[in-house]
C-alpha cells in the first residue's frame, strides 16, 4: 500500500508542475518571442524491495516505477512575425538571438520590443541596453550599447543602424549558441550562454515583432488533460489513505 501512495504522490508533484509549466505559457502568449515550454516525465528504474528482519535482507520484489520530472524543454521553432509601425520594434528572421546587457548578466533573447532610454539608448524595457556592432571614427567596430537618439532612426533588413541624424551607427550584435538547448532559461524569454557565435548577416525588420509560437488550441488542450491526470492522482491517494485508516481500525480491533 505504501508504494501505490508513492506512486499517486509522485503523479501528483508531476502533474502539478506541468500544469505551472503550461499556465507560464498562457502567462506568456504576448510576449514577442517567447519560445513555449513543454515538460518532459520518466519513471524511476524498478529498485528491489528488501525486508530486513534479525540482522538480515530478504528481497521480496520490486516497487512499482514512480513518474518524475525528467526536464523542462523548450521549442525553439521560428513564429510568424507582426507589423506594428512602432520606430523600436524589431523582428528578428532566421537563426540568432539579440544580446541585451542586463546588470547581471549578458542576456540572449528573441524579444524585440525595444524602446530608448533617457539618453538615447536602445533598450528592452526592465532588462537593459541593446547590444550593437558599434562603428567607430577608425573604421572599426566595437561590441557597445546602440544610440539612436530618438524614434527618427532607421535600421536595414540586414541590422545596419542610422541614428536619428542619419549618421551611421552600426549593426545589432546577433548571436547564435553553439547548442541552443544548454542556453540558460531566465524569466520571459531570457537566457544566458557563453558558448556562442555571431551571427555574420542577421535579417532585422524595423517595425516589426516575432509572435511567440504558443498553439493556444494545444495549450488549453494540455490543461484539461492535466487537469483530469492531477484530479485522478489525488482521487487515488485519498483512497489509499482511507484504506490505510481502515486497516489500522481494523488492526487495533483484532
Amino acid at each position: 500500500m505504501q508504494a501505490g501512495f508513492y506512486t499517486a504522490a509522485a503523479g501528483l508533484l508531476s502533474q502539478q508542475r506541468t500544469l505551472n509549466t503550461i499556465s507560464n505559457n498562457l502567462a506568456n502568449v504576448q510576449t514577442p518571442g517567447y519560445k513555449t515550454e513543454r515538460v518532459l516525465t520518466t519513471t524511476f528504474e524498478y529498485e528491489y524491495m528488501n525486508r530486513f528482519e534479525k540482522g538480515c535482507k530478504t528481497n521480496i520484489g520490486f516497487t512499482s516505477p514512480l513518474l518524475q520530472v525528467d526536464d523542462v524543454i523548450t521549442d525553439f521553432s521560428e513564429s510568424s512575425l507582426e507589423e506594428t509601425g512602432f520606430p523600436y520594434d524589431m523582428g528578428l528572421v532566421g537563426e540568432g538571438f539579440f544580446n541585451i546587457k542586463g546588470e547581471e548578466h549578458d542576456f540572449l533573447t528573441r524579444n524585440g520590443n525595444f524602446n530608448i532610454d533617457e539618453e538615447g539608448y536602445l533598450i528592452l524595457p526592465d532588462v537593459g541596453r541593446v547590444q550593437g556592432n558599434i562603428a567607430n571614427e577608425n573604421g572599426n567596430t566595437t561590441q557597445g550599447d546602440i544610440f539612436v537618439g530618438g524614434a527618427d532612426f532607421t535600421v536595414n533588413d540586414q541590422g545596419m543602424i542610422w541614428d536619428n541624424t542619419g549618421e551611421y551607427v552600426g549593426t545589432f550584435h546577433i548571436s547564435q549558441p553553439e547548442d541552443i538547448n544548454e542556453m540558460q532559461k531566465y524569466s520571459n524569454g531570457l537566457f544566458v550562454d557563453e558558448n556562442v557565435r555571431d551571427v555574420a548577416v542577421p535579417t532585422i525588420y524595423q517595425g516589426h515583432l516575432e509572435r511567440s509560437n504558443i498553439d493556444m488550441n494545444s495549450e488549453y488542450s494540455r490543461v484539461l488533460e492535466t487537469q483530469n491526470a492531477l484530479v485522478a492522482c489525488s482521487t487515488a491517494l485519498k483512497l489509499i489513505d482511507q484504506i490505510n485508516s481502515r486497516t489500522a481500525t481494523l488492526c487495533s480491533i483484532v
